[in-house]
């Protein structure tokens, strides 16, 4: 078992997501970007009602970016998970959500992948801009990363497995220097703690368990002398963590590439509690290659089962029609903007460590 501050609230709000969805109907505790949005929208001169300003809400784009805030005996702390593919969308949804990201105590990167490191260095940027305009002057900004960072990542698709596209250099840590961060390199497990337990886990490397998760098929990365290399297995993707006192752990997977079943496992394994949320991209697209039946399965037959399913990137159609099939409502439509709160139950906290067995 490994020890990890347990919270008395979570709160997360997705910033950056593939998809939106305004009118579904969401269970208590999940909240739309719609009702925030009309708290602070303008009245209309002629009917007096507030408007819904098309032009002020939040947009999609592929990649994903997590606001994350717990609260440990009455203190908050503030965890960005990922920055989405770029600037513009982030800085977009910052805005139309008026998220303030000058309390942040850290932004995570889950791995170095482009859909989720493109907004690194807008998020700097606008957390400074954001304190300048209140005449503040903040410290730089951990932004904790694996070392492992790759000159360039591509694909080569079956079956000549030859290299067709890559994507974009990820940020350096000169550039997150330069815009007010501070590039923490972690390879190993740890809680974010800057300013006092967070209660916010960063895994290390994921153990590979199950046989039926096997990458990212056809990634390549470009190595210091010249040259594409495999590298299906991605090991620098790390999970989030939180453990929320009588719920249990929410799980934040950015893109699942380790596999969503191997990161379970591999929680509930170090933590021995059950799992409440599932958040994130659980990688089940295309659904022909992907092991989108033995996922769910897995998922579905866990012991204790998983309360919440929240899919969101790069989890695909058909993979979320399934899960909607096995978890009913407990699987939830979500995306952009969509806000969640989750209140802890001390009183409840003990009888959680009951429920699961050894693995």
């Amino acid at each position: 078992m490994v020890s990890l501050t347990r919270v008395d609230k979570l709160e997360y709000l997705v910033l950056v997501d593939n998809s939106i969805d305004r009118l579904s109907k969401l269970p208590p505790g999940f909240y739309h970007e719609q009702g925030a949005h009309l708290a602070h929208s303008p009245k209309d001169e002629l009917t007096g009602l507030p408007v819904a300003d098309l032009d002020d809400f939040c947009c999609g784009a592929h990649g994903l970016s997590i606001l994350i805030t717990t609260t440990v005996n009455g203190r908050k702390h503030q965890v960005l998970f990922d920055a989405g593919p770029e600037g513009r969308s982030l800085e977009r949804n910052v805005e139309c959500m008026r998220t303030d990201l000058t309390g942040l105590d850290a932004l995570v990167l889950s791995h170095w992948h482009r859909d989720h490191s493109g907004g690194i260095l807008r998020a700097l940027e606008l957390r400074t801009a954001q304190a300048s305009s209140r005449g503040q002057t903040l410290p730089p900004l951990s932004v904790d990363v694996h070392p492992d960072r790759p000159i360039r990542r591509g694909i080569a698709p079956a079956p000549a497995r030859i290299p067709v596209t890559n994507w974009l250099p990820d940020p350096s840590f000169e550039e997150i220097g330069e815009r007010n961060g501070r590039a923490d390199t972690h390879a190993d497990a740890h809680e974010i703690a800057v300013s006092g337990p967070s209660g916010v886990f960063v895994s290390g490397e994921i153990p590979r368990v199950h046989p039926w998760e096997r990458g990212l098929r056809g990634a390549v990365t470009w190595m210091e002398d010249g040259g594409w290399c495999t590298d299906e297995m991605l090991r620098d993707e790390r999970y989030l963590a939180v453990d929320v006192k009588g719920r249990g752990l929410v799980l934040f997977s950015a893109c699942s590439h380790a596999g969503i079943c191997n990161v379970v496992t591999d929680a509930v394994a170090r933590f021995r509690r059950p799992v409440y949320h599932v958040v994130g991209g659980l990688h089940l697209l295309p659904a022909e290659t992907q092991p989108v039946a033995e996922t769910v399965d897995f998922l579905a037959n866990f012991v204790p089962r998983p309360q919440w399913i929240v899919p969101l990137h790069c989890t695909g159609f058909a993979a979320r029609a399934a899960l909607a099939d096995a978890f009913g409502e407990r699987c939830v439509p979500s995306g952009v903007g969509i806000n969640v709160v989750v209140e802890g139950d001390e009183g409840a906290d003990a009888e959680l460590d009951e429920l699961v067995p050894d693995l």
